[in-house]
């Protein structure tokens, strides 16, 4: 867990894929969010409840099926709605065969309530969205500016990006998001990958193999 001024942030490993799920809140009015809540239900709510919060978003970076396992539990329970950009409208439209192409039982998830645009106001911590496609036409990455905080889905990883290879991604797609959308945040900015440990921009931009800055 990670609490900085005005900002409780805890990231931990959920589902069968062990997608990174984030939970930011606003220590003041106790209000959060949930991003990329890709499975492990109870455990999740554990810590909602650990936190005291109130969830008023369920918020997605992308709609491939680990990012996603939790939501509709994650909907019953909070009562908050689901959020994901329309462009991967057509991956939510086909959760049940992303699951079973993966193996992976599948639970039925409602449709998104609210379709995200680039530059979108969060509702918490004065968070943005930032239309960042390329490993799916929807995909988002979500900036904190007043904490430097970037959670980035599978957009950018630690020392990599996200696959290209699965359905809708497109590398020099990608590509351009990185270089034109991420690498011009502050170096110091801590990022949060859809998967493994969490980095830096000023690391990528240095250390990154495959997009150099």
């Amino acid at each position: 867990m990670n609490q900085t001024l005005g900002m409780i942030r805890e990231t931990f490993p959920v589902g069968p894929l062990r997608c990174n799920c984030t939970i930011i809140g606003d220590p003041l009015t106790r209000k959060g969010i949930v991003v990329d809540p890709g499975g492990d239900a109870d455990l999740i709510l554990e810590k909602v409840y650990a936190h005291n919060l109130q969830i008023v978003a369920l918020i997605h970076t992308h709609a491939h099926l680990d990012h996603f396992l939790a939501s509709g539990e994650m909907k019953k329970k909070t009562g908050a709605p689901i959020h994901l950009h329309k462009d991967d409208k057509f991956l939510w439209d086909n959760l049940e065969t992303q699951c079973r192409m993966f193996g992976i039982p599948y639970h039925p998830v409602p449709g998104p309530d609210f379709w995200l645009h680039d530059d979108e106001a969060l509702t918490c911590c004065q968070g943005v969205a930032m239309h960042t496609p390329g490993h799916s036409p929807g995909s988002m990455s979500f900036w904190f500016a007043d904490h430097k905080l970037l959670i980035a889905g599978d957009t950018l990883f630690r020392r990599g990006i996200g696959r290209t290879d699965l359905w809708g991604g497109d590398y020099p797609t990608i590509e351009r998001s990185i270089r034109k959308r991420l690498y011009i945040l502050d170096e110091e900015t801590v990022v949060v990958t859809g998967h493994g440990s969490d980095t830096t921009i000023g690391e990528e931009i240095r250390e990154n193999m495959v997009v150099r800055g």
